[in-house]
């Protein structure tokens, strides 16, 4: 993993003591730690495998868990997330790569919550349990309630074009703002901010703009695994908490098998924002 020489050194003798998943992996890069259940960690948007570190320390002395670095963010070459379809390959992939573990617990954030569902829903059969954090089945269900696919488009479609013409200067600078709204702290923001600054941004355009657009609910129903939504709270937000728990529990009405559970006191990389108890809930979800 980028960033800790000391782990990355661990993670990579890992690699070679332990018989990873024969899969062709071309949209992301998987990092192996551990011994025992298999656990699968999906970072989000332009983020970093590294935003799972605490995670990782936490599971791998009583499981095996794969870290994946998607192509194209945080500063991983893009390779075939480059160009055309973003989310449906990856998702096929990631069910390829989980098909081999045996059932694995997958737990995945934002744009990797919804990786998670979409495996989860499309094969059943790879999927042991489901954490999805801080993602709902369909984003745009924030801005407006009544959103549909089609009606988000034309936005999608815009904030992928500004996005793609901003230069690099303009870019960085936006992040600021943009993290101010998804970390709590400052200090905490430096890693994500540095993520986004590494990332390929026409990857990042792409899937920004799958991810708005993408609706997974009427997929819920074909999950059968146990499944988990921790989602965040805070007073800052500007909504009150029983707004955002109607708003969970609608948007995830049609899954049987789903605890909701809500982690007050930071924003959406809930993991760096509230660690303690990020890790309380990772630890009952694998009970």
């Amino acid at each position: 993993m980028r960033g800790l020489p000391m782990r990355g050194l661990i993670a990579g003798l890992a690699v070679m003591l332990l018989v990873a998943p024969a899969v062709a992996q071309t949209r992301f890069v998987a990092t192996v730690t551990g011994e025992g259940p298999d656990v699968v960690l999906i970072p989000g948007l332009a983020s970093s495998d590294d935003v799972w570190d605490a995670t990782v320390k936490q599971l791998s002395p009583t499981h095996r868990v794969h870290t994946l670095q998607v192509k194209g963010f945080a500063g991983e070459p893009a390779g075939p997330n480059a160009e055309g379809p973003f989310l449906a390959p990856l998702v096929e992939e990631v069910a390829a790569y989980a098909a081999k573990l045996g059932k694995p617990a997958i737990v995945g954030h934002s744009l990797g919550g919804l990786t998670a569902i979409e495996v989860a829903a499309k094969h059943p059969e790879a999927v042991g349990r489901v954490m999805i954090v801080d993602a709902l089945p369909f984003y745009a269900l924030i801005f407006m309630p009544t959103a549909t696919a089609e009606s988000v488009k034309p936005q999608a479609e815009m904030m992928r074009a500004q996005m793609a013409a901003q230069s690099q200067e303009q870019f960085v600078a936006g992040q600021d703002q943009v993290m101010g709204m998804l970390v709590k702290t400052e200090a905490a923001r430096v890693g994500p901010k540095a993520w986004s600054a590494a990332s390929d941004r026409k990857v990042v355009a792409n899937a920004m703009y799958e991810d708005m657009i993408e609706d997974a609910r009427p997929l819920l129903p074909q999950i059968t695994a146990p499944t988990t939504v921790v989602y965040a709270y805070d007073a800052q937000m500007g909504r009150p908490p029983a707004f955002v728990d109607a708003m969970y529990a609608t948007a995830y009405s049609g899954l049987k098998d789903v605890k909701l559970k809500r982690v007050d006191g930071g924003f959406h990389f809930i993991m760096l924002d509230q660690p303690a108890a990020f890790a309380a809930e990772v630890a009952e979800f694998l009970k």
